[in-house]
C-alpha cells in the first residue's frame, strides 16, 4: 500500500539527530517552554523573517490566541473560506467573533478577494486567508482590501511551511499568522503544536500573555488568558526537522513535477501556481467529476488517498444554516465533490509516483 502521507518516513530518515535532540530535551529537566522552545520559536522567526515566533500547543490553539491578540471577540466578523479544516472556523467562533464565508479561487482554490469586497461589514474586523494545500492565497489584493477598510489580515499558514508569494514567506505579511505542526504537515512534529509568528512587538506581547494564563509574573494573571504550551520534546524534533524543511520543500515540488509528467493529458485536472508564487505542495490535489469512483479504483491499486475537504464548513451538521445556505458558495461546493489527494511526501520514492500516475491513468472515468 501507498500511503497518502508517511510522518515516520521523515522521523526515520532524521533518526539519530531527532533521538539525540529529544534526549538533550529529557536530560535538560525543563518540560515546559524552556530552552529548547525558545530556541526553535528563533529559528523558525529567523526562518520566516519576523522578528516575534510563539510556541502554543496546536494549530488550532494558535489561530485562535492569533485572532484574540487582535482584539476580536464578541459581536465581530472575520471573513474566511468554507473550503478548510474546520479549525479555520473553530477558532473564530472559540473567540466569540462569527466566521463569514466567501467563495474560492477555482484554480488555486483559495479566498476570492473579489468575494471579500462584498461581505465587509461595520462588524468586519479581520480577513483570515487560508493558504490551502501549499499554495499561497492573494495576498496582495487582499493586503490593499485590509489597508482600504482597516482590517486586520491573519494568516492561516498551517498547510504552507516555507510557501512563498510577494517575495515573502507565507507568514510574514499579514498582521500575525498561525501555523500547526500536525504530523503529516511540510513541518511536523511527533504530536501536535502550533506557533504564531509577527512583526508587531504589541500582539507578540499579547500572545505570551494568553498562551499561559495571562501571566506577567507566574501565578498573577494580567489578563484573561488561556494555557496552549508548544511542548518540549516537540520543539526539539521541530528544531532538527526545520533545518531540512527548505530540502524537503524541494523533494515535494520535485515529485509534483514528476506528477506532472505522467498525468499528462490524463482524465484529470492538475493543481496550478500562480505565477510569481511558490506552490510547496503539502498536499497534490487533483479533481476528477468522478472522483469517489476514481478513489475507489486507486485503493484497489493499493493507492492511498484522502479528500480535503470532502464537506464544506457550511454545509457540516454543526454549522449548516448558520454561515452561508446551501449553494451560495457554488465553486467551494463544485470542488468538494471532486477533489482528491495523491500520495505526497518527500520520500515518496519515483517508482511509487509513477505506479500512483499509472493507477490514476488506467482508472480515470472517461
Amino acid at each position: 500500500m501507498i500511503d497518502c502521507a508517511d510522518p515516520r518516513a521523515a522521523y526515520l530518515e532524521h533518526r539519530a539527530e531527532i533521538d539525540a535532540s529529544i534526549a538533550a530535551a529529557l536530560e535538560g529537566g525543563r518540560y515546559i517552554l524552556g530552552p529548547q522552545v525558545s530556541a526553535f520559536e528563533d529559528a523558525f522567526a529567523r526562518y520566516l523573517g519576523v522578528r516575534h515566533a510563539v510556541g502554543v500547543a496546536s494549530g488550532t490553539d494558535a489561530l485562535y490566541l492569533a485572532i484574540r491578540a487582535c482584539g476580536i471577540g464578541e459581536g465581530d466578523e472575520v471573513i474566511t473560506v468554507s473550503h478548510t479544516a474546520v479549525a479555520t472556523v473553530a477558532a473564530i467562533e472559540l473567540a466569540g467573533a462569527r466566521a463569514v464565508v466567501v467563495d474560492i479561487d477555482p484554480d488555486t482554490y483559495t479566498i476570492s478577494p473579489a468575494g471579500i469586497e462584498a461581505r465587509i461589514t461595520t462588524r468586519t474586523r479581520a480577513i483570515l486567508p487560508v493558504h490551502l494545500y501549499g499554495h499561497p492565497a492573494d495576498m496582495a489584493a487582499i493586503l490593499e482590501l485590509a489597508r482600504r477598510h482597516g482590517l486586520r489580515v491573519i494568516e492561516d499558514c498551517a498547510q504552507a511551511h516555507g510557501a512563498r508569494t510577494l517575495g515573502r514567506a507565507v507568514g510574514a505579511i499579514g498582521d500575525i499568522a498561525a501555523f500547526s505542526f500536525y504530523p503529516t504537515k511540510n513541518l511536523g512534529a511527533i504530536g501536535d503544536g502550533g506557533l504564531i509568528a509577527t512583526d508587531d512587538p504589541e500582539l507578540a506581547e499579547r500572545v505570551r500573555l494568553l498562551r499561559q494564563y495571562g501571566w506577567k509574573e507566574r501565578y498573577e494573571s494580567s489578563v484573561s488568558g488561556w494555557n496552549s504550551r508548544l511542548d518540549t520534546v516537540q520543539a526539539a524534533i521541530l528544531g532538527v526537522k526545520l533545518r531540512y524543511l527548505d530540502a524537503d520543500n524541494a523533494r515535494r515540488v520535485a515529485i509534483a513535477e514528476r506528477y506532472r509528467e505522467h498525468l499528462a493529458g490524463a482524465n484529470v485536472r492538475l493543481p496550478s501556481a500562480r505565477p510569481g508564487d511558490a506552490h510547496v505542495f503539502h498536499l497534490f490535489v487533483v479533481r476528477s467529476r468522478a472522483r469517489d469512483a476514481l478513489r475507489a479504483r486507486l485503493t484497489e491499486h493499493g493507492v492511498g488517498t484522502l479528500i480535503h475537504y470532502p464537506v464544506p464548513v457550511h454545509l457540516q451538521p454543526a454549522y449548516r444554516g448558520r454561515l452561508a445556505p446551501e449553494g451560495a458558495l457554488p465553486v467551494t461546493e463544485r470542488v468538494a465533490r471532486e477533489v482528491l489527494s495523491l500520495p505526497m511526501y518527500p520520500q515518496l520514492g519515483e517508482d511509487d509516483v509513477a505506479r500512483v500516475a499509472a493507477a490514476v491513468r488506467e482508472e480515470a472515468p472517461s
